[in-house]
């Protein structure tokens, strides 16, 4: 058996360990943070959906070669499929610049996310994480109830950007890890490229900086807002991508994060890894990860629906935060429950938030027949 077999394998035994331990984290109840509240929509009646705008999923992938290739593996089932592991993972570090030892392929960013915050909560017992406030919530979460601190900082006043002046100002001898979310969920916010990389090059020579880039595709050039650039100059950062946003394979489950390979290998022991991924999805994002004319249509039918929705917010009264996801958030003028279990009764799922003594909605792209079912919604209740 060579070596690359091996490590494979055994980064996928490793990933089992730490995905078995999770779960308990998953169950505990979650911070009692009156300012940051997150609800899941209310579930809807058998049939009765019309539009599910409340998960950010991408409704037009996979990709028609994505799922040829599914067909195709489907039959090989039965095999390990090791090799096309590495096959990704080399085409992926090839397109990002990097060597093959730098990228961590997942089932999803999420758990890599989560085994991150394992990491370094271990690493670093009573250490804190320093994020925005609100940011995407996953490693945040796994990060406190493992025993680390939430350092949070607000977001700046009416753009909601990330603070990163006050973020450098926070990292001290406590600050374990910075985790930003860029563009970030739930806002949609974009972080200036130039202001996010001179940060990244400060603050990485003090701490390691993470930088989750899931939506980056929909800021319509993902190399100008990536810090890729800042791992290739040897800093402590982390960047996860994502295949379940711009690629439409979020229930195939497929991720990965770019570092350097000494931090990968460490958290590598909490989950991750490419014995985790099935014949078919490996199979699938070989086949859709340079498929340029996909996600150009992707891209453009996801613009097409953001801009309805733009137009829809304005005609009904509604301003709204410009975003560069897949998702819009604006604030809402109903409490939050109120607005969304509406919103279902029209057969419409959204998600809300609130912070800064606000309730927002947070509505995700679908189809255009969805964003109408949304727009009639919208005209009902408001």
């Amino acid at each position: 058996m060579s070596l690359n077999r091996r490590e494979w394998l055994r980064s996928g035994l490793l990933a089992g360990v730490g995905l078995a331990a999770a779960p308990a984290a998953y169950c505990e109840p979650w911070l009692d943070k009156p300012e940051w509240t997150t609800a899941l929509p209310p579930t809807a009646p058998k049939g009765a959906l019309k539009a599910r705008l409340s998960a950010n999923e991408n409704p037009y992938g996979p990709s028609p070669k994505a799922i040829k290739a599914i067909n195709e593996a489907a039959s090989e089932g039965f095999l390990y499929p090791f090799q096309y592991g590495m096959q990704l993972q080399k085409m992926i570090a090839e397109e990002e610049g990097v060597s093959p030892e730098q990228i961590l392929l997942s089932a999803g960013s999420g758990a890599l996310l989560h085994a991150t915050a394992l990491e370094f909560a271990h690493k670093n017992p009573g250490g804190s994480v320093l994020s925005a406030d609100p940011t995407y919530e996953q490693l945040v979460r796994a990060a406190v109830m493992h025993g680390m601190a939430w350092d949070k900082v607000p977001l700046t006043s009416g753009t909601y950007d990330h603070n990163l002046e006050e973020m450098e100002k926070r990292v001290n001898d406590k600050t374990s890890l910075v985790y930003l979310c860029n563009p970030n969920n739930p806002t949609g916010v974009t972080i200036n490229p130039e202001s996010l990389r001179a940060f990244v090059d400060r603050v990485s020579a003090k701490k390691p900086v993470f930088v989750d880039e899931a939506y980056i595709h929909y800021t319509g050039d993902p190399k100008k807002y990536t810090v890729i650039e800042n791992i290739k100059k040897g800093q402590n950062v982390m960047v996860a991508k994502t295949f379940s946003k711009i690629y439409g394979m979020a229930g195939l489950r497929m991720g990965y994060m770019v570092g350097q390979p000494e931090t990968l290998k460490a958290i590598s022991k909490w989950g991750g890894g490419a014995g985790n991924l099935s014949m078919t999805t490996l199979r699938a994002a070989l086949a859709c990860y340079k498929d340029e004319e996909f996600i150009k249509y992707s891209l453009g039918k996801g613009l097409e629906a953001r801009e309805f929705l733009y137009a829809t917010l304005k005609q009904n009264g509604y301003t709204y935060l410009p975003s560069g996801t897949n998702f819009v958030l604006f604030p809402i003028r109903m409490k939050g429950d109120d607005f969304t279990k509406k919103m279902m009764d029209n057969g419409v799922s959204v998600r809300q938030w609130k912070f800064d003594g606000q309730f927002w909605c947070r509505v995700s792209l679908g189809t255009m027949e969805q964003m109408k079912y949304f727009a009639d919604a919208l005209k009902v209740i408001s």
